[in-house]
């Protein structure tokens, strides 16, 4: 494709950018609804080049668009992005059959936004508006143990069991930790958010007490600061901070979509990586979690109820023209490689759903529960457990905090 250089009396006030944005026909219609004629589109090298130019000074966002022909170009899509925040410009990631290690890469290069394709009805428009919205003010010393310094932008990654028992906290704890110790000389900060209220046990697998400021905290979020949420943390071995499930069991509708809002939204100015443990129900803010998130792992196993849950769950999200494709299909107890009758159940279980499973968890056996009640990660009970290596592997591929880019200079 041949991309058109903005070129229109009018200023051009955004572009897409893409290896070719006929491939975006629905991005195409959104660009035109909400800027009109003030907009071009650009292919990655021509984007480059244009933000040398004069006529660049306009622009207030550009539309990166990318599926998933274009992760062998990551690198290139990664200097659009840097390029265009040198000038001020923000970025809107448009990913379409994308890996997760692949879209978190280019969100941690400074990506403002992401936006699932098929664009869901008017996503575009509210992630504009989020944009315009200004930035919160930094501030000036956080409260330890909360990382102290400059304000983040962390990456939220939540973990939702579609059924009970197939291991939703067992990945939300053993992910957070595999992250908080991925590097030994600049390990990223890493907070661990229980957001299931009532059984929420994230505080049984790492030996944490519940404290009564959990629920303080969450019952008047509107008078929260970073002085009261860093009270509610605990620090597990110094090097994850955790908030656990209240104390006593409490109703799910006890806190609003604002209340979720206000509180991942104080964890992510202070974290490089947030990681959410969610109930299995549907609440009303577990759209605004759902919104927020970058990826979001549902967890199922090879059984009936699991595809049941996970055909419902699909419904319900298309139903409400919520973000569907951000959801990362993940396969707990999954058979082994030898195993040529269970490795066709998955690919029929993935065929008759309509969805993909991009994630295939082994069975760590008892191991696994032995860990969980002594109120250790994996790393530290069993460390060659398949089950640990695999999330230890995921972890490593979520975390991109330019080691490659340090090491190809």
């Amino acid at each position: 494709m041949t991309s058109t250089t903005p070129q229109n009396e009018n200023a051009i006030l955004a572009c897409t950018v893409s290896r070719d944005v006929q491939n975006f026909d629905l991005l195409i219609e959104d660009m035109e609804a909400v800027l009109g004629e003030n907009w071009g589109d650009l292919g990655f090298a021509e984007a480059l080049t244009f933000f040398s130019q004069p006529d660049a000074d306009s622009l207030e966002f550009v539309a990166l668009a990318i599926d998933g022909e274009d992760e062998d170009d990551l690198s290139l899509m990664g200097e659009v992005i840097t390029r265009a925040k040198e000038k001020n410009i923000k970025v809107v990631l448009i990913a379409e059959d994308v890996t997760p290690a692949s879209l978190h890469q280019l969100l941690r290069k400074g990506a403002d936004e992401f936006v699932p394709y098929p664009l869901p009805e008017g996503e575009l428009q509210e992630a504009i508006s989020r944009m315009k919205q200004p930035a919160p003010v930094a501030v000036q010393q956080a409260a330890a143990p909360m990382a102290q310094g400059e304000t983040k932008e962390g990456a939220l990654f939540v973990v939702h069991g579609l059924a009970g028992g197939v291991g939703s906290t067992t990945l939300a704890v053993n992910l957070a930790w595999e992250l908080a110790t991925v590097s030994d000389k600049d390990a990223p900060s890493v907070c661990l958010l229980d957001l299931d209220l009532q059984f929420g046990t994230v505080s049984t697998y790492l030996d944490l007490p519940r404290r009564e400021t959990v629920f303080e905290m969450l019952s008047d979020t509107s008078s929260m600061d970073d002085d009261v949420f860093s009270q509610a943390l605990q620090s597990y071995e110094d090097k994850l901070q955790v908030l656990t499930a209240p104390s006593d069991m409490v109703p799910l509708d006890l806190i609003t979509p604002e209340d979720i809002d206000r509180v991942i939204e104080t964890a992510r100015r202070h974290f490089d990586y947030v990681i959410v443990d969610m109930p299995s129900t549907l609440v009303q803010w577990s759209e605004t979690v759902l919104q927020t998130a970058h990826i979001y792992f549902a967890i199922i196993e090879l059984d009936m109820r699991s595809a049941q849950n996970a055909l419902r769950l699909k419904r319900a999200l298309q139903a409400e023209e919520l973000p569907f494709n951000k959801l990362r299909f993940a396969l707990n107890r999954a058979p082994k490689f030898t195993d040529l009758n269970g490795k066709s159940r998955v690919k029929r279980m993935g065929e008759s759903l309509g969805i993909s499973i991009d994630l295939q968890l082994p069975d760590g056996g008892k191991p696994v529960m032995q860990s969980g009640d002594h109120g250790q990660p994996l790393a530290n009970a069993a460390s060659k457990n398949p089950l640990r290596r695999e999330i230890a592997k995921l972890a490593k591929s979520l975390h991109s905090l330019g080691n490659s880019d340090a090491e190809a200079a």
